[in-house]
């Protein structure tokens, strides 16, 4: 069984918690929450998730007993089991979802903006950089598709957050000797995620393209439902390797999807 935490520091100023997540109340797949402190002193919470008491007691002291938590912001909108908790938690800390997460929970307390949506973005630009997938459904009729995410890159600790659209696959270590290393990949539902129309395709490689050059050089890259890549150990190949290497790996479902829409 995949057990929780402890929130560990992956750069500097950002924390990450590891989570537990049952798929059919049997399979962990494991989830994640980032603390971030921000330039202004101020932190944010990315994604929500009901902490331990002993994480929630790092928080508090962090945070000077919650004083200093500015907002949370819910960058998955499939991501929803912990929203509610957390804002018991820290009721005082702004709260920002999509918007699937304001249709779901009505009764809470959102801000205005989305988090999907650039307004929101242009209110945190001085610490954070976000990045929403193109050529996608950012919500997809079937609700089993959870492949797109508003992904999160905080250039100060080099540190990418991101949910289900990339996964990181761990190699076991005694194979690092080999030159193996820790792998990343796309979520495997997006042959289903894909927008049903012609230049679908090429939209999103242009998408996994930028981003590779604009965040490639990113140190740590914490995954919800996975691992993280951080250390050394992983800089080599570089996160921008990845990412297209990922992309390279999804060619066929691409080229699949181009057939048959264009």
């Amino acid at each position: 069984m995949r057990k929780a935490g402890p929130m560990l520091q992956v750069g500097d100023d950002f924390w990450n918690v590891r989570g537990s997540f049952k798929v059919g109340g049997v399979i962990d797949v494991g989830t994640h929450v980032s603390l971030v402190r921000r330039t202004s002193g101020k932190f944010v919470f990315l994604d929500s998730y009901s902490l331990s008491e002993r994480d929630h007691q790092k928080v508090l002291a962090l945070t000077r007993g919650a004083r200093d938590l500015e907002a949370i912001l819910n960058v998955h909108p499939f991501h929803t089991v912990h929203v509610r908790r957390m804002h018991e938690l820290y009721p005082n800390a702004r709260l920002y979802g999509t918007a699937r997460h304001r249709s779901r929970f009505p009764e809470l307390p959102w801000e205005e903006h989305l988090t999907e949506n650039s307004h929101l973005h242009e209110m945190f630009t001085m610490d954070f950089e976000f990045s929403v997938p193109r050529g996608v459904y950012f919500v997809s009729t079937n609700e089993k598709v959870h492949f797109s995410s508003v992904l999160v890159f905080h250039p100060s600790s080099k540190t990418i957050h991101v949910d289900d659209t990339l996964m990181c696959i761990r190699i076991p270590r005694a194979f690092h000797k080999l030159g193996l290393t820790d792998v990343l990949r796309f979520h495997p539902t997006l042959s289903h995620a894909l927008e049903r129309r012609a230049g679908a395709v090429r939209e999103f490689r242009e998408w996994a393209r930028d981003l590779a050059a604009n965040w490639g050089d990113a140190r740590n890259l914490c995954a919800a439902h996975t691992a993280t890549l951080t250390g050394p150990r992983n800089q080599n190949p570089t996160v921008g390797a990845r990412i297209l290497d990922a992309l390279e790996k999804s060619e066929r479902t691409l080229r699949a999807h181009e057939r048959r829409h264009g």
